[in-house]
């Protein structure tokens, strides 16, 4: 296989899509409450984990620059997204319609705490799953991918949860709650991504097989910024 890829395929087009349509989802549907036996937690958590499953398959065929270009890409989706709807809910109603814009507001209405946990949470998140997605993959060889999809789940989700739930809810619930809150979204998503290794491993073979390319980060500085050789 390839060791260098400097091409944007249209399957590598096609999984960036993929990752920026469930991290918008993900943003919209975190506001609706779901209870899984119990425990109570965003809806975003259906869905987010998976945008960290498109992650490992970029990084692990792709290497870290393309997988950082696609971060910075959620990372602007995600800016003009909240953007526009703190836009939409300042503007007007009609009067007819007072109503319905309360409702609208309730589940699309972004408090600015929230969406800067969100934007950070999600870029270190998502930066620290690659970075340990890549330099896992040169310290196995690119043998036990499960190592490594799992293990870059464990920190990049660990920070994400711990960012955004803390930034978010810190000082608006009793510190006993709020550490619940963390482990059970935490632990979760970690299940989440054992349980899809399976599916995982089948895309990532797939696509390298497709593409016929598999990159290894060697002398990678892993620097967060993207540079014109990303494209």
């Amino acid at each position: 296989m390839n060791l260098e890829n400097k091409n944007i395929t249209p399957l590598y087009v096609f999984l960036t899509a993929a990752f920026v349509t469930c991290l918008i989802i993900a943003n919209v549907t975190a506001g609706r409450l779901v209870n899984f036996w119990g425990i109570v937690l965003p809806g975003a958590v259906l869905i987010f984990p998976i945008s960290y499953i498109f992650g490992d398959v970029l990084t692990e065929v792709y290497g870290f620059r393309k997988s950082r270009l696609v971060i910075w890409l959620g990372l602007g989706a995600n800016l003009f997204m909240a953007f526009f709807f703190l836009l939409v809910n300042a503007l007007p109603a009609p009067v007819w319609w007072q109503n319905e814009a309360k409702s609208y507001s309730l589940v699309l209405g972004l408090a600015p705490r929230a969406v800067l946990a969100s934007i950070v949470a999600y870029f270190v998140g998502e930066y620290l799953n690659s970075v340990v997605m890549s330099r896992m993959k040169i310290m196995t060889k690119g043998k036990f991918l499960w190592t490594r999809t799992i293990g870059s789940t464990v920190i990049g989700e660990g920070a994400d949860t711990l960012i955004f739930i803390t930034g978010t809810f810190a000082g608006l619930m009793n510190l006993k709650d709020l550490i619940f809150l963390i482990i059970a979204q935490y632990l979760f998503k970690v299940i989440y991504e054992v349980a899809a290794t399976p599916l995982t491993y089948f895309i990532v073979f797939k696509i390298k097989k497709i593409e016929k390319v598999d990159i290894y980060d060697y002398g990678e500085r892993y620097s967060p910024v993207i540079s014109k050789e990303d494209f």
